[in-house]
């Protein structure tokens, strides 16, 4: 897989997040801030954990150094608040994606080619965004169709 293939994939990932987010300001508050809905968490708890696991896999892979962040350990923020959370990791992500090469692709972590980890990341995200978007629609809040397929065809469609 190309550097470009990723990136696609990496920009798929931040407009279905986004979709899911889209319908959090009709959300009751007690929906959000529930545990014990999905293993331990709940919605709130699921999608700070999704933006946590971006953020560890892009201190590991990038090289950066100090302590990875774990803001599942952070009081839990508001929808807004982690919107703004997740703009922020996403404008790390675009200017770590403007050094990716397909060679860099290829390299191995761990005898796992890079772009197989980051394709991991984005699977990830979608497993919770998944959990999120069902609990939402229970609520009444359906963020509507969060395919891949959706993503390309509006995609293919705006150029």
């Amino acid at each position: 897989m190309n550097a470009e293939d990723v990136r696609f994939l990496f920009d798929y990932d931040e407009w279905a997040t986004r979709r899911v987010f889209a319908v959090m300001d009709a959300l009751d508050a007690d929906v959000w801030s529930r545990t014990n809905v999905v293993d331990e968490r709940g919605l709130g708890g699921i999608l700070v954990h999704q933006l946590g696991a971006q953020m560890r896999w892009r201190h590991g892979l990038a090289r950066l150094g100090g302590d990875r962040p774990r803001p599942e350990r952070d009081p839990l923020p508001t929808p807004n608040e982690l919107l703004r959370l997740f703009e922020a990791e996403w404008d790390h992500y675009h200017d770590w994606q403007a050094t990716w090469t397909d060679e860099m692709m290829a390299q191995p972590v761990d005898g796992v080619p890079i772009w197989q980890l980051l394709a991991h990341v984005v699977n990830h995200g979608t497993q919770h965004r998944s959990e999120a978007a069902a609990l939402l629609t229970t609520e009444g809040l359906s963020p509507g169709d969060l395919d891949l397929a959706e993503f390309a065809e509006e995609r293919a469609a705006a150029k």
